[in-house]
């Protein structure tokens, strides 16, 4: 559905962020790009959802496509009419903004029968939303606005959701219901999910298939389940150590020396 193609992005005409990477996000699956701060996980999800350019960021090589279609010339409104939306890190809402009046900012490019249903099937799936609706987005606690951030997201009635840090800041307890949330809508609305995750554990226990990207480039790629028996992720994201108890020290030398595919 979603494809990748060899992609490289500058910004500002000078400075390479992401390196020829390809990567596939297959129909009503959900697929997790892993990495740490700075690896070029959310610059990604901004060359799908094309808001590089408000950024003096571009695809200057490789290619996006969507159902077979070039994508990566399109306007991010394009994009959002395609079916793409993207939920933002850091629970972006419109603070002056009710919940509600959020919620149909998000649905403006249907129609009105269609964001009626689409507020209904919102206020289901989320009904701590429903029952702060005349709230303004501001005083809603971090959980609340992730859920808000989502259902905005929903009210497009897009194909093909992608999802940046949705665990960042929140409790555990609403980050597992969160996740529980999204498997449920790739679940019951066959909704292909791109995942941007630190949380390596919470990311590839939903996940079919998984990426990790490091300096800009994909240097390790495979199920979800072969990645979480990787030697690698387990000791670097899952904090399982195979063997013996190493220093810091070493363990910063050993990664400064290690090369994911060497």
């Amino acid at each position: 559905m979603l494809v990748l193609n060899n992609i490289e992005v500058v910004f500002d005409n000078v400075i390479l962020v992401l390196k020829g990477i390809s990567i596939e996000a297959k129909e009503g699956a959900i697929t997790t790009i892993l990495g740490a701060n700075g690896a070029g996980k959310t610059t990604t999800l901004k060359g799908i959802s094309g808001l590089l350019r408000p950024e003096r960021g571009d695809v200057t090589r490789g290619s996006i496509e969507y159902n077979g279609e070039r994508i990566d010339r399109l306007t991010a409104h394009e994009i959002v009419k395609k079916g793409i939306v993207q939920v933002f890190e850091g629970r972006q809402v419109f603070e002056h903004l009710t919940a509600e009046e959020n919620l149909i900012a998000g649905g403006h490019i249907v129609s009105k029968a269609v964001m009626k249903q689409n507020l209904e099937k919102v206020y289901e799936y989320f009904p701590r939303v429903y029952e702060r609706r005349e709230v303004q987005a501001g005083y809603l606690s971090g959980g609340e606005q992730q859920m808000l951030a989502i259902g905005r997201a929903l009210m497009s009635d897009p194909k093909v959701v992608l999802f940046d840090e949705p665990s960042l800041g929140l409790a555990p307890m609403i980050i597992e219901e969160i996740f529980g949330i999204i498997k449920r809508l790739n679940e019951q609305e066959n909704l292909t999910v791109l995942l941007v995750e630190q949380n390596a554990t919470l990311a590839l226990d939903i996940a079919e298939f998984g990426y990790v990207m490091e300096n800009g480039s994909i240097v390790l790629e495979g199920p979800a389940d072969a990645l979480r028996e990787n030697a690698d992720i387990k000791e670097f994201y899952l904090g399982i150590s195979s063997g013996e108890k190493k220093s810091f020290r070493d363990v910063k030398h050993y990664r400064r020396r290690k090369r994911w595919l060497g």
